[in-house]
This record gives structure tokens, sequence and C-alpha cells, in this order.
């Protein structure tokens, strides 16, 4: 039997649902499970379907892509309070990255076809989730945009 009130607990420990009404937690947590994930498993494979959104709880992931001439790059690492597959909830499922536990990793995984369904069917949920999201996105998007500068920048040169 899975412990709701532990799984009520670890969204509330989350900035990411922190200040969510106490009904909107409820019914996310219909939807979500606590998982783990020993260091070096990997939670899904580049170009793979995942159903899952994950909330992270404790412990990091990287993020690595195929890079045609380059191999596996590392492109990013999360940690707690951080979201991990969110393309599964807005589209088909296919991950455009490997993740791989750098430690061990604690998850809320939220089945994402439940969880699209509970958006849709109630408009509350929907909006305190989707709003939540929108604002993780766009702070990806900025960690992205950093990491790429670091990528693609300039190595300094020094002289001797």
């Amino acid at each position: 039997m899975i412990d709701k009130q532990a799984l009520r607990d670890a969204l509330r420990q989350l900035g990411f649902a922190a200040d969510l009404p106490d009904r909107v937690v409820e019914e996310l947590a219909k939807v979500s499970a606590l998982v783990d994930f020993p260091a070096g498993s990997v939670v899904f494979h580049e170009g793979t379907e995942n159903h899952f959104l994950y909330l992270l709880c404790s412990g990091h992931i990287g993020l690595d892509m195929y890079v045609p001439g380059r191999g596996r790059v590392r492109i990013l690492s999360l940690g707690p309070g951080e979201m991990l597959a969110w393309s599964a909830l807005l589209g088909d499922g296919k991950m455009t990255v490997s993740a791989t536990a750098l430690d061990d990793l604690r998850a809320v995984a939220m089945a994402a076809p439940k969880l699209r369904e509970l958006c849709e069917a109630d408009h509350e949920v929907g909006f305190q989730f989707m709003s939540r999201m929108a604002h993780a996105l766009a702070q990806r998007l900025l960690a992205t945009r950093l990491q790429l500068l670091d990528l693609f920048a300039e190595p300094k040169v020094t002289s001797n």
C-alpha cells in the first residue's frame, strides 16, 4: 500500500508544490507515486517513450544528448525541486535526452496521461499545475542557454 501521507509530504516539501492549495495537492497525489533510483540508474533513454513526469525530491540527475561527431554530451544536471521529463505531459512521451541518476535519487513520479486528464477535467488543478510548469520551463530554458554558452565559449588563451 502506498503511503499517501508520505507522498503529500514529499509534494509539500518541493518548491514546485509548496504553496499549492490542499485540494490541488490531494488531486496530484492521486496520480503520483514515490520512486527511487540508485546511483547510475538510467531513468530513460533518448528517443524512447516515457509516460511519467518527475519532481525530484533528493539526489541529482544528468541529462545527456547524443551529438553527431561528439557522442554523448551532458547538457544539464538537475537536483532537488526540479522537474524531469516534462515532455511526457505535453508531447508524445518521446524523450529528447537520456537521464541518469548521478547519486541515489528519490522523486515523485506523476503518470502523465492521468495528470493530463486531471488538468483537463479540473481547471483549478490544471491552472495551478501548468502555471508552475511554465515557470519551471522558463528556468530550464535559462539554465540551458547558460550551459550552451559554456559549451560553445571560446577557450581562454593564457600567455606564459
